[in-house]
């Protein structure tokens, strides 16, 4: 089959949108090169491993609009195109394109589910028809498209009600509306945020049971259930921020084949063609059941589905688009079975929300249905209890102190699994809070379990009997030592003299009906080890990042995979680890075995001593690998890198800074204090503004400006204790750039220089950049003498971000970060350089001549800019600092600044031609007439300019972003999108080393 298909991504990280999607494209497009289609990928998401040149032919970091679509198409004439596996965004942008006569113009074919069968399950007024024609039950509503409708409605039914926008992603503009006056912000929000301006408002049935089944059918109309899963939180909090547990646990076998019936019914009517979510509450008391939503598309839930059962949607969905029926195609997993053979599972899967509220104290904790969370974790185990346990071990979080557990029961938030845990310790029973939280009894029970063993380390002798009852139950070596005043070296001995040894089992779809082909593998310490070692002379141990959240991002799996994809050129034998069920780097093909585990200590110890491993690399899992590397060092695990006390000495900025005055490196000068007190009697040297930085953190969580002796000591209030030591460093204004580089402990490769928009103070994550940089040459030298001289003194060796701060003439250091970053991908990509290859050569051993690698000739320009997803945190004001709020980053090429940067801002109007587009404060020129009140309500409304820091600019910061507008709260970004309107019109341009480059229509 040879045809060009081009396949539109999700681009850049959002809530409600994740690396799930990327996880799927990136299946997608290897499905359809595996049938010899010619792949063109369109998606502006930098950070993904999909956007990298072996995942796709051509690929082009361009808008996703529909008129950046159609030049794409006008240029790459290609056979068909591919839309379900790019999330809501890729869905939305296929109906455009159908709408306005595109698709048929050049004459693309739309593969898999049609146009008519999306509408259908997106619309919400077809959808609602269509259930009552197929006698399936929808809670009573209405589609409205005005407030008055919707308040006549709710006049009609009674509130609380529940709004669900049409063609949103994660709930957006959604939610439960108890009052009028709540109706009138969310409806008028709802109706905005819906690209049709369409609203379906309905009856609650929040507190219902909340079912999902992952579908998958082919043009025959073969339908198979790939996984059911069921919602731990009951319906009213949204899917992606409740727990879910796979398999169902809890239903009947009558309620279940119900369920699963009226699942294949919709999906055949809708004639859906690949994978297909579908919702359903249920009321175990009446057995009623009622369809919330279908998503006619690869989704969310497909990707925990395919990471629960082994079973890959993605890649069967796409053969299925291209006219393969379920019973042609082997699943690669078992190399035995058909695509039409349902998965059975023999253990029990847990996922897990991760929610930014570390990064955003000041955010409403409360969950809806409208999504918060930034990414999730998936755990896998012989019980629920050990499940669930794992599943929190993963998080790599620390779980506030709950003062107000019943707070959390009576409004649902992030935290009321860990406040439903510390009732039950203070000996709430189960019956009270299944009252309050209509949570099944079944869950409660299982929860109270691990309360009691806790009890019971707490109280009783750790004989065999109990240690391995607590094992099995999901306890960590840690918890039990907590529990029973013991130290971890002694519960890890008694676990070896008892002969409690960790095992390993394989995922495999089948149940072990069937022998498995691949090397998937969970851990427990219910039943005997199935899992021989692997063969091969070499063996190493990539370290993942864990979950998605802000800070740590998909970028640190795209350097994750290329670290595989390196070590098995070299020969190396490849085991993963990690947790996150949206990306690549845990699909069961990417590494020779795969590890769905917590990343501890302990369970690594357990894994490199079963596989034998010789080098473990932690270079790639972002700041949750290094800040691991010390323990292992400990242990007696051989690390790939630097030594331990290499990082330490980049850590300690005492250190630090001794080293950098020895090679005469200037750096911004500020003290390390231990201890509040320290902090305070240290600023006393100080003018403010200062920068107060704790230590051991992702994404400058807790870093803060400080400008006064008040700040400060909020500041320090809030201050965990293990993230002390803090750094009060003073505050310069500069430039900051950055340069990603590999090392071999003398010499380095530096392909360019990274230079940020936004001025000094600004987070990285959330500042604009360009690359490569618009420096002098001379500034640029300094740049490469001052990181030279920094490697050659820590005698560093592999990859390696360090940052700068320019002040005039002067370049200062700022920090070194002693592992791949957040601008690799980018600087790989545009620089065409494999960065992440060369540093894995250099930490395997290869004598690799990094003097003699060229410098590259970078023929375009790249903006990076920031995504934040403040329609999921509208109560969060966004100002911009040294803490990062952005939840992902997209990029754009163009042949000079000013055409990446059009292209950046393509989604805006033209301020200098549409006067009350913009409203900038303290500013007139280009600035509306009318005042902030009315402005920000009528339909022209869109950018909205306030860097300022008093409460009302919050305030009215946080009413625009409310209303659905950009807000740019620094100078330099506004500044930066009327430099774009320079250039007038914008072409296409894909990454260097594709099969079209340069190409000018």
């Amino acid at each position: 089959m040879s045809r060009k298909v081009i396949v539109i991504g999700s681009g850049p990280i959002m809530i409600g949108q994740a690396a799930e999607f990327d996880y799927s494209g990136t299946q997608g497009c290897l499905a359809l090169k595996e049938e010899g289609c010619e792949v063109i990928l369109v998606n502006n998401n930098p950070a993904t491993i999909m956007t990298d040149h072996d995942i796709a032919d051509t690929v082009y970091c361009e808008p996703l609009t529909v008129a950046s679509l159609t030049k794409i198409i006008d240029l790459e004439r290609p056979d068909a195109l591919l839309a379900g596996l790019g999330g809501q965004t890729a869905l939305n942008l296929a109906v455009e394109l159908e709408k306005e006569s595109v698709l048929q113009k050049y004459g693309v074919e739309l593969l898999g589910t049609s146009v008519y069968s999306i509408q259908q399950g997106e619309d919400r007024e077809l959808f609602r028809s269509l259930m009552n024609e197929l006698s399936q039950p929808v809670p009573e509503s209405e589609v409205i498209t005005t407030l008055r409708q919707a308040k006549t409605f709710a006049d009609q039914v009674g509130y609380p009600i529940i709004s669900r926008p049409a063609y949103t992603l994660g709930g957006r503009g959604g939610g439960i509306v108890h009052s009028e006056a709540e109706l009138e912000e969310l409806i008028s929000t709802g109706l905005k945020a819906s690209p049709i301006h369409q609203v379906i408002v309905e009856k609650s049935i929040a507190g219902f049971k909340e079912i999902e089944y992952e579908i998958m059918r082919d043009q025959n109309g073969t339908c198979i259930s790939v996984c059911n899963m069921e919602n731990f939180d009951p319906v009213g909090v949204h899917t992606g921020d409740s727990i879910v547990v796979a398999p169902s646990q809890t239903l009947s076998d009558n309620d279940y084949q119900m369920l699963r019936t009226a699942a294949f019914t919709i999906v055949s009517e809708l004639d859906v063609i690949g994978g297909c979510n579908v919702q359903f509450a249920l009321d175990t008391e009446s057995r009623q059941y009622y369809v919330i939503e279908v998503n006619p598309r690869v989704s969310r839930s497909s990707a925990l589905a395919s990471k629960a059962t082994g079973y890959p949607i993605a890649k069967m969905a796409t053969k299925v688009a291209l006219g393969y029926s379920l019973d042609q195609l082997e699943n690669p997993l078992t190399g035995h079975t058909y695509a039409s053979f349902e998965p059975a599972l023999d253990y029990v899967v847990v996922k897990f929300p991760r929610w930014p509220f570390d990064k955003f104290s000041e955010a409403d904790r409360e969950l809806g249905t409208k999504m918060r969370a930034t990414g999730e974790v998936m755990a896998i185990d012989r019980t629920l209890e050990g499940a669930f346990q794992k599943a929190v071990q993963s998080l790599d979080t620390k779980i506030p102190t709950l003062d107000e557990p019943w707070g959390h029961l009576e409004k649902t938030t992030d935290l009321r699994y860990f406040a439903i845990l510390h009732l039950l310790r203070k000996g709430e029973s189960v019956e009270t809070i299944q009252k309050q939280t209509k949570i099944d009894a079944f869950f409660l029970q299982v929860m109270k379990n691990i309360v009691d063993l806790e009890e019971k380390l707490r109280e009783e002798p750790l004989d065999e009997t109990l240690l391995r009852q607590v094992k099995v139950n999901g306890f960590s070596d840690k918890q039990v030592a907590d529990l029973t005043g013991l130290s971890e070296n002694e519960i890890k001995k008694k676990r070896k003299s008892f002969e409690v040894k960790r095992q390993f089992k394989l995922v495999d779809t089948c149940a072990a009906e069937f022998e498995a082909a691949t090397n998937y593998v969970y851990s427990t310490f219910a039943g005997t080890n199935e899992v021989i070692p692997l063969q091969g002379e070499k063996k190493a141990l990539i370290l993942g990042s864990g979950p998605i959240r802000i800070g740590q991002g998909v970028e640190f799996d795209y350097s994750a995979v290329k670290a595989i994809q390196s070590l098995q050129k070299q020969g190396w034998t490849t085991i993963m680890v990690n947790n996150n069920p949206e990306t690549v780097s845990t699909d069961y093909e990417t590494a020779d075995r795969l590890y769905f585990e917590p990343i501890q200590k302990e369970i690594i110890s357990s894994i490199v001593h079963h596989e034998q491993v010789d080098l473990v690399f932690t270079q790639f899992g972002g700041q949750t690998a290094i800040n691991l590397a010390e323990e292992l060092e400990a242990s007696g695990i051989p690390l790939a890198g630097v030594q331990t006390d290499v990082l330490d000495a980049l850590e300690d900025r005492d250190k630090f800074y001794a080293a950098l005055n020895e090679r005469g490196i200037p750096y911004v000068s500020g003290s390390t204090c231990h201890t509040k007190k320290e902090a305070l009697e240290a600023a006393e040297d100080y003018s403010f503004p200062i920068l107060c930085r704790p230590s051991y953190v992702i994404g400058g969580q807790g870093m803060v400006i400080v400008k006064d002796l008040k700040e400060l000591k909020k500041a320090l209030q809030a201050t965990d204790d293990r993230h002390y030591p803090i750094m009060l460093d003073p505050f310069i204004q500069g430039t900051e750039v950055e340069v990603d580089l590999v090392a071999d402990g003398e010499n380095c490769f530096l392909p360019e220089i990274i230079e940020h928009i936004e001025p000094g103070g600004v987070h990285s994550g959330d500042s604009m950049a360009i690359f490569p940089s618009t420096l002098f040459e001379e500034m640029k030298q300094t740049i490469h003498s001052y990181s030279r001289e920094i490697v050659h003194h820590f005698d560093y060796k592999g990859i390696m971000n360090i940052q700068f701060l320019l002040s005039g003439e002067d370049v200062y250091v700022l920090e070194v970060n002693p592992r791949a970053s957040r601008t690799v991908p980018i600087v790989s990509k545009v620089a065409n350089v494999p960065l992440v290859d060369l540093a894995v050569r250099i930490l395997a051993g290869d004598e690799l001549n990094l003097q003699g690698i060229p410098k590259p000739e970078i023929q375009s320009t790249a903006v990076k800019y920031p995504v934040f997803s403040s329609y999921a945190l509208t109560e969060v004001d966004h100002k911009l600092g040294p803490n990062m709020k952005s939840t992902g980053e997209g990029m754009c090429l163009g042949e000079t600044v000013d055409e990446a940067l059009r292209k950046v801002f393509s989604h805006l109007p033209n301020a200098q031609k549409i006067k009350d587009s913009c409203y900038i404060e303290g500013d007139t020129k280009l600035s509306t007439d009318l005042n902030f009140e009315d402005w920000v309500k009528i339909e022209e409304a869109s950018i909205y300019v306030n860097d300022q820091s008093s409460e009302s600019a919050t305030k009215r910061r946080i009413q625009a972003i409310k209303n659905g507008l950009t807000v740019f709260t620094e100078r330099a970004t506004f500044e930066a999108y009327l430099q774009s309107l320079a250039c007038e019109d914008f072409f296409p341009a894909p990454l260097p080393g594709n099969k079209r480059e340069g190409v000018r229509s």
